[in-house]
């Protein structure tokens, strides 16, 4: 497995999985982050995530490089786990960022990744359409990303209710 990509719902335990995943590998183990903290609730959140995380791990914030970041700490011997793809996105839809650009070089360096990466991001297709216009185009480019990621990867897992289901 080169890489894996993982979704799921809110609260599904996605992100468990992933890292487990990860944990079960060999090699070195980077976590790249792209949640930002802008509000107790999140800065809580991330805590808890970190604190999920033992000493193995070390911690790269990428909340808009995230290509970038893949290109650079991507290496044999290394497993990059990158949660979450669904903040990524929110984080260039709010900053008014080329999403298109942003996902095409997500997709390239993924590919053309020497070391493992696993991908983790929310399915955010399966409930109700959004009634605003901001939230129809996040949901829009989230799909379109999770689907282009999805071809790309050569793992693709949903995990829902913390049962993991084989999809690639």
């Amino acid at each position: 497995m080169t890489s894996l990509f993982v979704l799921g719902g809110a609260r599904s335990g996605k992100s468990r999985y992933a890292q487990a995943r990860a944990e079960a590998m060999p090699g070195e183990l980077i976590f790249i982050a792209t949640a930002q903290a802008f509000d107790t609730e999140m800065t809580d959140r991330i805590a808890r995530h970190r604190a999920d995380r033992d000493v193995r791990w070390r911690t790269v914030e990428a909340p808009l490089a995230l290509p970038e970041a893949i290109v650079e700490y991507s290496a044999p011997g290394r497993v990059l786990l990158v949660d979450c793809l669904t903040l990524w996105t929110s984080n260039l839809l709010l900053g008014e960022h080329d999403i298109d650009a942003a996902s095409a070089a997500l997709d390239r360096a993924v590919i053309a990744a020497p070391g493992a990466v696993i991908l983790v991001a929310n399915e955010v297709g399966l409930g109700i359409v959004p009634d605003n216009a901001l939230a129809r185009r996040f949901r829009d480019h989230a799909g379109l990303l999770n689907q282009r990621i999805a071809a790309a990867a050569d793992t693709v897992v949903l995990v829902t209710a913390g049962l993991p289901l084989s999809l690639k």
